[in-house]
């Protein structure tokens, strides 16, 4: 009997309990509280979803309320959606009778998808708002967002709903050829800086072709997507010095993820690949980041790949990785790299001068510099490097050793570093020795060492690598390596420094 009654107790419990809110619920009145007045969804490309925004509400009150309404004030037409407390209500637009507990909150999510010609032509803004309730108890909240017009490249897609794909080997990857007579964009080959472009897939150039890349043009790239130059094709990126912060006249290859969370974040897409017979390869004041690996260099035909003024930040993988490839190399920095920011394997030619090439990525495995003249498995399995030559460069990083020199006999390994900045960890056994780190002794090899002095750069987190007169590397140059003007435009005094910059006084703090 105890047990019955106890039973129907529960039961009247759980009866009121699951009618509460139909029962004790009050109307809005007009007083919730918002995290935020306006939301601003940062820019975003024409016809590319936004990343998901949040906006906290808030019923401040001692009583459990109702939210007759919420609702998007251009309903079915808006070019934003929500979700309301994991509710996707009409379409994502308007929401009714949405309940909120006294001194609680619910969360709101936003995004948007928007063409161009959505926007306001005269600040190509696109403007909504959130309606709470209606009337005299109305709230709202503002949405802003504004919209880059782009060129939008991408791969066909075919009646059957298949879609365009590229020939790698005995691979198909998702990828087009640029087109120089597409009936859109116009000539694909010739990128300017009328608009930017935002690229899906692997945009390949045709063979016996050329991309152009004009000073001040932006490329932004898909996730999975990147830029193939073989057969006999070829790319020259001709960017040139800017004379203001904003770098007006730099090439910029990035994600299109353009908002600012995302202005730093790796590995937002894939590659630069010259490969398979591409030619005359040129790359001049390129900025390239966020990439899995910036540039692969590989079985290009022999010329020699030029990369000039070119800056490399937040790569995954690789800054630049080159197999059995030909570079004369000026004025590059590059920082933060998942592996290594230079790669020099499978034997090659490589010359570079006055460059940067440091690592601040989170890991003891990551090197700035790595060299060698094989591949396992590859057939033949060592290759000649023929030469591998570092003139009045800064090689550093986070980790103890960030150099790695790596020899397999049966080939040549031919290296020389004049008037260098390294950073090694000479205590080690692993290094101290090694025949192919003898710093002091080896003058075939090493000429001028600087060895574990700090260059003291103005931030290398945030891919700073400029010097001052405090620097290590400040005037320790070689007068006969000099390249008279540095990465960014500014002229070189005599002896100059090492590295890619030319000492300048750091910004007051």
């Amino acid at each position: 009997m105890r047990q019955l009654t106890f039973l129907f107790f529960i039961g009247i419990i759980i009866s009121f309990s699951s009618c509460r809110t139909d029962f004790s619920t009050l109307p809005s009145t007009g007083k919730l509280g918002f995290s935020k007045d306006t939301v601003y969804l940062d820019t975003v490309f024409s016809s590319i979803s936004s990343r998901t925004y949040t906006l906290k509400v808030y019923n401040h009150s001692k009583s459990d309320i109702n939210i007759p309404s919420i609702k998007l004030a251009q309903g079915l037409n808006s070019k934003y959606r929500m979700t309301v407390d994991g509710m996707q209500g009409n379409q994502g637009k308007s929401f009714e009778n949405v309940t909120l507990l006294a001194k609680d909150s619910l969360y709101i999510f936003i995004e948007t998808t928007e063409k161009s010609s959505d926007a306001n032509p005269t600040d190509f803004l696109y403007t909504d708002q959130i309606q709470f309730d209606s009337g005299a108890n109305l709230q709202k909240v503002e949405l802003v967002t504004l919209i880059k017009d782009a060129i939008l490249l991408y791969p066909k897609r075919f009646n059957d709903g298949t879609t365009e794909t590229l020939p790698i080997g005995d691979q198909k990857i998702y990828g087009f050829k640029l087109n120089q007579n597409d009936p859109v964009n116009g000539n694909e080959l010739h990128f300017t800086k009328h608009k930017e472009y935002v690229i899906y897939g692997y945009a390949a150039v045709p063979s016996g072709k050329t991309a152009i890349f004009d000073a001040g043009a932006r490329v932004h790239f898909h996730a999975n997507s990147g830029i193939i130059v073989a057969d006999n094709a070829s790319i020259n990126v001709n960017g040139t010095a800017s004379t203001t912060t904003n770098l007006e006249n730099e090439v910029i290859f990035d994600g299109d993820r353009i908002e600012p969370d995302f202005a730093e974040i790796p590995g937002q897409w894939s590659a630069i690949w010259l490969t398979d017979g591409s030619t005359n390869n040129s790359f001049n004041h390129l900025t390239i980041k966020n990439a899995t690996i910036g540039m692969l260099i590989q079985n290009n035909d022999g010329s020699t790949v030029q990369i000039k003024n070119t800056q490399i930040y937040n790569c995954t993988n690789y800054g630049i990785l080159a197999q059995t490839a030909k570079i004369i190399g000026e004025n590059i920095a590059i920082n933060n790299t998942g592996i290594a920011s230079l790669a020099c394997n499978y034997g090659g030619d490589y010359s570079f001068t006055h460059c940067t090439f440091n690592n601040n990525w989170n890991s003891s495995t990551q090197v700035a510099v790595s060299i060698n003249n094989y591949f396992i498995g590859a057939v033949p399995e060592v290759k000649n490097l023929t030469a591998a030559t570092f003139n009045n460069c800064i090689i550093y990083g986070s980790y103890s050793n960030e150099m790695i020199l790596d020899k397999k006999a049966g080939a040549q390994f031919e290296y020389k570093f004049n008037n260098c900045l390294l950073k090694l960890d000479y205590t080690s056994n692993q290094i101290n020795s090694n025949p192919l780190y003898q710093f002091n002794t080896d003058s075939s090899h090493y000429n001028a060492i600087i060895l574990n002095k700090d260059p003291k750069f103005l931030n290398n987190n945030l891919n700073k690598l400029n010097i001052d007169i405090n620097s290590a590397a400040f005037a320790k140059g070689n007068s006969s390596y000099i390249i008279p003007f540095d990465i960014i435009g500014n002229s070189r005094t005599t002896p100059p420094d090492l590295g890619a910059y030319q000492n300048m006084p750091f910004p007051k703090k």
